[in-house]
């Protein structure tokens, strides 16, 4: 059961642990993620496992486990240039053998707490105190989060009983026998470890989450839901990342610590200190990292600029460019995903409405 820590009327600690996943080899965001761990992507210049990270600690977490596989190193310099306000534990997976394989790799920090399992490439738009909320008050032996989607063919399908529990899982079923998705967020008791040493690798010769809790189901555990309201997403693939990081910017509040010269901010922008805009138009929803220097550009709505970045005669919108990359005359950039260190300049020709997934440290000569 979760053990609450009463600060006062108003404030509790949870007393129970997260784990959170940035493992996996990414391979639906290649090339980008021959380099780079792909929960380390940046939405709106944050890591996607931030998101995370920040939920469990608003839910009140104090203990947090990161189950890491290739590019460990990136994560765990990235994720401990920030001081949390949680102790953070990296938990080494190695190959990735299924979300339950996740959880028996972490039994020893996981212990006899109750917990919730993060997918670190997840984002919700409204956190998950609700559900911590929902977990504590029913007591179930596992919470997991749905969000009603159009295509649940794509999705693992929740079905449930007429009292809204679940009571069986279908992996991409043919014909769904709802329209509620999984979401990558999961309330657990520690009976679940006893679920994932009883299950069977699946055609994938992964150890499946779905198959751990359709264990709980079937040999009698209390398996209930909890509808996510707002928006999710998955930031799987680079469409998912660019949709995501709209999503992000449509909430931000303008703020502005750099300096202006001869230029003009139409709408909700961010903008970073030591940063120069001259003789530049931005228009948010936007924003743009401390260091930069904009020149003679139009940065345009839906656009995240990293740190360190130069952005010189070019216009981009609807766009994600990662730390310290260069854009110098390029005529305009849409619906791109660029990573850190890239250099792109002009040659001969300028062509308009140029289209990029690219890799970090790229040099692209047009």
């Amino acid at each position: 059961m979760i053990k609450v820590k009463y600060l006062n009327e108003k404030l509790y600690q949870v007393v129970m642990k997260a784990l959170i996943l940035s493992g996996g080899h990414g391979t639906r965001l290649r090339p980008l993620t021959y380099s780079q761990q792909k929960q380390l992507i940046p939405v709106a210049n944050k890591p996607v496992l931030f998101y995370g990270i920040e939920d469990a600690i608003e839910v009140g977490i104090r203990d947090i486990g990161i189950i890491v596989g290739p590019n460990k190193e990136q994560v765990i310099e990235m994720v401990n240039s920030v001081e949390w306000e949680a102790e953070i534990e990296f938990i080494y997976q190695g190959e990735p053998k299924g979300l339950a394989h996740a959880i028996l790799v972490a039994e020893e920090f996981l212990g006899d707490d109750d917990f919730v399992m993060y997918l670190g490439d997840n984002i919700l738009k409204d956190g998950i105190v609700e559900h911590a909320e929902k977990f504590r008050s029913l007591n179930p032996d596992s919470l997991i989060l749905l969000t009603e989607v159009e295509n649940p063919q794509q999705f693992g399908v929740a079905e449930l009983d007429d009292d809204g529990r679940v009571k069986k899982l279908v992996e991409k079923p043919r014909v769904p026998p709802s329209n509620y998705a999984l979401v990558g967020v999961y309330f657990f008791k520690p009976i679940v470890i006893e679920a994932c040493k009883n299950i069977e690798p699946s055609w994938r010769n992964e150890l499946e989450i779905t198959d751990a809790i359709q264990w709980l189901i079937d040999n009698g555990y209390r398996v209930e839901a909890s509808i996510v309201k707002g928006w999710w997403k998955d930031t799987g693939k680079p469409e998912d990342i660019l949709e995501a990081n709209r999503l992000v910017l449509d909430d931000i509040q303008p703020r502005n610590e750099g300096t202006m010269e001869d230029s003009k901010v139409i709408g909700r922008v961010i903008i970073e200190s030591g940063t120069l805009v001259k003789s530049s138009t931005i228009k948010g929803p936007c924003i743009i990292g401390e260091g930069c220097t904009i020149l003679n550009s139009y940065i345009g709505p839906y656009t995240s600029i990293g740190n360190y970045c130069e952005i010189i005669g070019t216009e981009i919108e609807d766009s994600v460019v990662m730390d310290g990359s260069r854009l110098v005359n390029v005529g305009k950039i849409v619906e791109s995903l660029i990573g850190r260190g890239v250099r792109i300049r002009e040659d001969d020709l300028k062509p308009k409405g140029l289209r990029f997934v690219v890799g970090d440290n790229s040099n692209i000569v047009l």
